[in-house]
């Protein structure tokens, strides 16, 4: 059976996420100033003419003067949406919307999701064809075949941009990429390979073609229908079926497999029996890819034959086929060289370059930083998809092949230099935020949710469980598990429930707490009285107990009320200072602000102590901290009499050592802005500085919620650091799913 791995969520929770806020996934943002009539003028009339008229003189400075060189348009008439079938155009719009998002997330490419209320060929051809001034690209999606493959050459003939239909040659591409590893942990050559395909629809097609194009010979594939192997004998095959038909006696798809040595499936649950799976060669490589659920499971696979290599469409198994890994690279790379089509060497490139990532560790500092460690071998063949190397191999893979393959219109003539500008379109933060959920599913812990009679609370709860990323514990009262039935819950007894009135655990909670209090005048009743009555008293002391490993809490009270609370129970880290970091996220940048939430009038030492450890927080979160102690003066100028403690602290890390460059006293304009920091050439920051350390809790605190509220990034946290104990308060304004992240991350111990 499947591991807890799988990530499941309610249909209200689904329906929640796509309706909170502003309705769908996506929005237009202005990248130019449109502040003044000035910047209208120059934005629209009359100020546009002058692009015009350079584009009616030159087409090719489009890509100059718009927005075409990094837009893609993902199309769909709805005929083939997931697994669901033909449920419409406009049923397919939240699909094409998320394709839209992961374009943005995972290659910084812009996409508009058009649905066509159509299911005539001709129509939707000519549809997108007259688009191609619009876009650098067009991605096909939920297409049913065979109008999929008709749609698609015809554009592809017809277009002078890239078309793409990522259901065929998305799915090829990673199966490619796999197959490529797995041959080569069983030492086979692809030309001595036999392969049986089973499924002849869009996907199963596209992946006999290309892996009939890394150079396995047409014999060596026997493609199955539902009515047996597709032979040349057959009178019942369209043309694209019988371009994979061999002359064999072979007829069913139990008698392909006899021998073969590797079995792809496109087709349904349960088509391979284990006893089919006995009779292949030695050291088997299985694709199954049919989703929801495979042809045959891995662990029935591997009971079966323990010595099989087997890939999934699915996230809760190794090695998953996840089209993510391809289409947002293969399109970056292909609109960087503004190539006029994706042809098959820059396919088999994607393909070799995931092959060839997934044989590297993942780079040290994330693997430690969140228990996350791959390595190669048949339960590691394809990449993880959360990689953060991906953005820069495999776009440069398929730039050069698109280069070497004449389809390129703009060459890269630094490849290096354009790695680097690929390393700079894409948050880090993001790629390590996602393996930090990834190590939770590894490493499930139990975490405590001390406001579980608030809705948010329970919702974030539910995902925290659903998600796989641990055990919510949750306190209130007994008519939570009401309130669990009233959001959709099946079953509200299988959440663990901790209420103060008749746990068994209170006379302990009261000696611990009385033991810590009781010198600092708080009688044993009063300590009777916390334990029963403040949730976030007994939440912290299940934590002290054991019976969680972090804990989330403060949707109900403010952040200093809630600390003062915690402190009741929990100390600092011996020797260090508790403080609370803000992290503002951008597409291609990350800011961390400290202290935000805790200490009012930092000293010299808890300064640098701050500094230390939020420059410890920004590498686990994937950076190289550069670290700016932040002012109203730079560098004495205006003078102030409240610099001493900030030109003290600098002193304070020098001597300590530390390995993170850092400078202050400084303006916030000078640690951010590269112009205005090369007004003072003496200073160490290599770089605009990414920690910023505020000197009061006035101004961090203020700064930090202008930012929330004002800013465009998004913000994560406050993150709470140096407690003995991984717990987490969060703004009393947090989302269900601001509150998983967090829950997440004081259950990696990210900021301790």
């Amino acid at each position: 059976m499947a591991n807890e791995r799988k990530v499941q969520f309610s249909d209200r929770e689904a329906l929640l996420f796509h309706s909170e806020g502003r309705p769908g996934k996506i929005e237009v943002v202005a990248t130019k100033p449109l502040a003044s009539q000035r910047d209208l003028a120059l934005a629209y009339s009359p100020g546009v003419a002058v692009p015009v008229k350079a584009i009616a003189d030159d087409p090719a400075t489009a890509y100059d003067y718009t927005a075409k060189g990094n837009l893609v348009a993902v199309i769909s008439n709805g005929t083939a949406i997931l697994g669901l079938g033909n449920l419409g155009a406009l049923a397919s719009k939240p699909v094409m919307e998320g394709k839209a998002v992961l374009f943005k997330r995972f290659a910084d490419v812009d996409s508009i999701d058009l649905e066509l209320k159509t299911e005539d060929v001709d129509k939707i051809i000519a549809a997108v064809e007259l688009m191609e001034p619009s876009f650098g690209g067009i991605n096909l999606e939920d297409i049913k075949a065979p109008e999929c493959f008709i749609i698609e050459q015809t554009l592809r003939e017809r277009m002078n941009i890239p078309v793409f239909h990522d259901d065929q040659h998305g799915t090829a591409i990673i199966a490619a990429a796999g197959l490529i590893n797995a041959l080569h942990l069983t030492g086979r050559d692809i030309k001595d390979t036999t392969v049986v395909m089973n499924g002849a629809g869009a996907a199963a097609i596209a992946c006999a073609e290309l892996i009939k194009a890394m150079g396995l010979p047409h014999d060596k594939l026997l493609m199955c229908d539902t009515k047996g192997v597709i032979r040349d004998d057959r009178d019942d095959l369209n043309q694209w079926k019988s371009a994979h038909a061999v002359k064999t006696d072979r007829q069913t798809l139990e008698d392909a497999l006899k021998g073969a040595d590797v079995f792809m499936g496109l087709s349904v649950a349960g088509a391979l029996k284990p006893e089919w799976l006995k009779t292949m060669a030695d050291r088997p490589i299985v694709f199954a890819m049919a989703n929801p659920d495979p042809e045959i499971s891995p662990p029935d696979a591997k009971e079966t034959r323990d010595d099989v290599i087997i890939a999934t469409g699915r996230s809760d198994y190794p090695n998953q086929v996840n089209n993510v890994l391809g289409f947002p690279f293969i399109f970056r790379g292909a609109l960087d060289v503004r190539a006029t089509t994706i042809n098959d060497a820059m396919k088999i490139a994607a393909a070799e370059a995931l092959a060839a990532l997934a044989r590297e560790q993942v780079p040290e500092e994330v693997a430690t930083a969140y228990g996350v460690q791959h390595s190669f071998g048949p339960d590691y063949i394809i990449p993880a998809p959360f990689d953060p190397r991906l953005i820069e191999i495999v776009p440069p893979a398929v730039a050069k092949a698109a280069m070497d393959s004449g389809v390129a219109t703009k060459p890269i003539l630094d490849m290096e230099a354009y790695k680097e500008t690929l390393r700079g379109r894409l948050n880090p933060t993001n790629a390590v935020l996602s393996l930090a959920y990834d190590g939770a599913r590894a490493k499930p812990k139990r975490v405590i949710f001390a406001e579980a009679e608030e809705e948010v609370v329970l919702r974030a709860a539910i995902a925290f469980r659903d998600g796989g990323y641990g055990t919510p514990v949750l306190v209130g009262r007994d008519d939570v598990r009401d309130r669990l039935k009233e959001i959709g819950i099946d079953d509200p007894d299988s959440f663990e429930l901790h209420n103060s009135r008749h746990s068994p655990l209170v006379p302990k909670m009261v000696d611990f707490l009385y033991g810590r209090l009781q010198r600092r005048g708080y009688l044993r009743r009063d300590c009777e009285r916390m334990v029963n009555q403040d949730r976030n008293i007994f939440g912290a002391l299940l934590l002290q107990l054991g019976e969680g490993d972090a804990m989330i809490t403060g949707v109900t009270r403010t952040y200093a009320q809630t600390m003062r609370e915690i402190r009741r129970v929990i100390d600092p880290i011996e020797g260090q200072t508790p403080f609370g970091t803000h992290i503002l996220v951008g597409q291609s940048h990350t800011v961390f602000i400290a202290d935000t939430t805790v200490n009012e009038r930092p000293d010299a030492e808890e300064l640098a102590d701050i500094a230390e450890h939020a420059a410890k927080v920004a590498r686990r979160m994937g950076h190289e901290p550069r670290v700016a102690f932040l002012s109203y003066s730079t560098f004495g100028n205006p003078p102030g009499r409240w610099l001493d403690n900030i030109r003290a602290a600098v002193h304070v890390l020098e001597d300590r050592q530390v390995g993170f460059e850092f400078e202050g006293e400084m303006a916030a304009d000078v640690a951010l802005n590269p112009q205005q920091l090369a007004n003072y050439p003496f200073a160490r920051l290599s770089g605009p500085a990414n920690v910023l350390i505020m000197p009061g809790l006035q101004s961090a605190n203020i700064s930090a919620k202008l930012l929330r509220e004002l800013g465009g990034d998004s913000m994560i946290g406050p993150i709470l650091s140096g407690m003995e104990k991984p717990v987490q308060i969060a703004p009393m304004t947090s989302s269900a799913r601001e509150l998983v992240t967090l829950a997440v991350l004081a259950a990696g111990e990210i900021a301790r």
